[in-house]
């Protein structure tokens, strides 16, 4: 007997990867050598120290967006993780994402905090690297998903292999909707998630976002006759 199939799969910025040759729609290899050029795409997009990010806590998805408009003043700041409720992470310009953590305390945030991060993932600054990433997307074979996938860019279930090519850019400079994603992993009748990686963080957002969810993680080769047990598959 082999290991349980997955129903439906979805992963956070970087995971959509893994979740992409789970369901098939990615050679595994082809995956590897893709992870690494969008590594040093978005690396290589913002010089050291012109891009940050922060860790907004205890304030509303709206207000923070609206902190970040306010604080912005020609600059780019923008949400670009909505992780969980009342618990999104921004970023831009090293500048303009200052500003934005004032503001934020001043709209009563809990905790506004700069993150030790090498560049501003998920905004408009990745263009560039989301540009030269579509010209690498496009030397890829992408087949049609033999299980949903869940997309972070808009949370929704997508099987043209051509739109997940797409999302994959637009993913770059857009912000990860993992609330969103969750929600509709509940909507499609997911109650069991398993977390995949080397730590327990998507396991505890989800319990943040929808307490149905039971939450297992896979983080080691051994610990995946564990988690069969546990599911009883």
């Amino acid at each position: 007997q082999g290991a349980p199939e997955p129903s439906v799969v979805a992963g956070h910025s970087l995971g959509e990867y893994s979740a992409l040759v789970a369901a098939g729609v990615l050679q595994f290899a082809d995956a590897v050598s893709l992870v690494q050029k969008r590594g040093q795409f978005m690396q290589s997009a913002v010089p050291v120290g012109e891009g940050s990010m922060a860790a907004i806590l205890g304030l509303s998805d709206e207000k923070v967006q609206q902190a970040c408009a306010d604080a912005a003043s020609g600059d780019v700041v923008q949400a670009a993780y909505f992780n969980a409720p009342n618990q999104v992470v921004i970023a831009g310009t090293t500048d303009a994402v200052k500003r934005a953590i004032e503001a934020c305390k001043s709209a009563g945030a809990k905790r506004a905090m700069q993150l030790p991060v090498s560049a501003p993932f998920h905004s408009a600054l990745m263009q560039p690297a989301a540009a030269r990433m579509a010209e690498v997307l496009e030397e890829v074979r992408f087949s049609t998903p033999t299980i949903p996938v869940v997309q972070n860019i808009d949370a929704s279930v997508h099987a043209d292999a051509d739109e997940i090519r797409e999302n994959l850019v637009s993913q770059m400079c857009g912000a990860v909707l993992w609330t969103d994603t969750v929600l509709t992993l509940v909507d499609l009748g997911v109650d069991t998630a398993i977390e995949c990686g080397p730590g327990k963080v998507l396991t505890g957002l989800a319990r943040r976002i929808d307490k149905s969810i039971a939450g297992h993680n896979i983080l080691s080769r051994q610990s995946i006759g564990d988690v069969i047990e546990e599911i009883g598959a």
